[in-house]
C-alpha cells in the first residue's frame, strides 16, 4: 500500500483527471486527497458533475491540526464518493483558503502514510507546483511522487526548471529515488527517453491521451459500452501496476541502504 502523489509545473497536463481515473480504477481501497491550492475542487465539479458535495472538507482538517487531531478528525472528513468504493478528502472550496494549510501537510503527510496499516492507498493531487499553498511536504513524504508532464515542447519547456527545483528539494529530503515522471501522451511528439534525458527524470508511467475517453474523469461525460476496455484505462491499469513496482523496489533498496549502514 502507498501514498501516490501527482503535481505538475504548469498549465493543465492531466494532474487531476489522472488522479481521479487511478482512483476510480483502483482494485484496492483507496482515498483521493483534492490538495490542489487552486481550490473550486475540479474533482466535485468534473467527474461528480457538481451533484455531490462532501460536508467536510481539508479546511476542517487545518483547523484540527491547531490542535494535534489531524489524525482523529481525518476518519470524521474523508467521505465515500456515492456509487463508488472511493473516499475522498475534499479540498478548499477558494485559492484564499490554501493560505490556511501550511500547518497541516506536515501532520497530512505523516496520517495518510499511517494508513498503510489499514490496508489502504492513497492518491493526492497536488496541483501546480509552485502556488502559495502547495502541500509541500506531501510531495516529500510520498512513496511515489510524479512529475505529469504532456510531451509537446511547450509542456517541457515549462517542467524543465521546476523539475529540477523539485529534484533538488526531494535529495534535500532523502527522497530522491521515489520521484518521477508520468507522461500524457508520450510521442506527441518526443518520446518517454528523450524527456527523461531532457527533465532528468526516470518515466514512471505513462497515460494514453485519449479527449473523449479521459472527459468521463474530467468532465463527467457517460462512459461508453467498451470504456473499460479503451486505451484510457489500459494505460491507467498500466501506470498502476508500475507504480507498484517502483514503490516495492524503492522499499527493497531502502532496506538494503540500512541494513549496510
Amino acid at each position: 500500500m502507498a501514498l501516490i502523489v501527482l503535481t505538475s509545473a504548469s498549465g493543465s497536463p492531466g494532474v487531476t483527471s489522472t488522479a481521479t481515473g487511478l482512483a476510480f480504477t483502483w482494485p484496492r481501497p483507496v482515498l483521493l486527497v483534492d490538495a490542489d491550492p487552486t481550490g473550486g475542487s475540479a474533482v466535485l465539479a468534473g467527474v461528480l458533475r457538481g451533484r455531490w458535495a462532501p460536508r467536510d472538507t481539508m479546511v476542517d482538517l487545518a483547523v484540527a491540526a491547531q490542535t494535534g487531531a489531524v489524525a482523529s478528525r481525518l476518519a470524521e472528513v474523508v467521505q465515500v464518493v456515492p456509487g463508488t468504493r472511493v473516499k475522498l478528502l475534499s479540498g478548499v472550496r477558494s485559492h484564499v483558503q490554501a493560505r490556511g494549510l501550511r500547518a497541516l501537510w506536515g501532520p497530512l503527510a505523516a496520517t495518510l502514510r499511517g494508513l498503510e496499516s489499514t490496508g489502504q492507498d492513497v492518491v493526492v493531487d497536488a496541483g501546480r507546483l509552485g502556488l502559495e499553498g502547495s502541500p509541500g511536504p506531501l510531495l516529500k513524504g510520498a512513496d511515489m511522487t510524479l512529475l505529469v508532464t504532456r510531451t509537446d515542447l511547450v509542456s517541457l519547456s515549462a517542467a524543465r526548471s521546476w523539475a529540477q527545483s523539485l529534484k533538488d528539494e526531494m535529495e534535500e529530503a532523502g527522497a530522491a529515488r521515489s520521484l518521477g515522471l508520468l507522461l500524457i501522451g508520450e510521442g506527441e511528439p518526443y518520446s518517454a527517453r528523450e524527456v527523461s534525458k531532457v527533465l532528468g527524470l526516470p518515466v514512471v508511467a505513462r497515460i494514453a491521451w485519449e479527449p473523449d475517453e479521459v472527459k468521463v474523469f474530467s468532465r463527467g461525460a457517460r462512459a461508453g459500452k467498451r470504456f473499460d476496455e479503451g486505451a484510457l484505462v489500459r494505460s491507467l491499469v498500466a501506470t498502476r501496476s508500475a507504480i507498484d513496482s517502483w514503490v516495492a523496489a524503492s522499499r527493497v533498496d531502502l532496506q538494503q541502504t540500512r541494513s549496510g549502514a
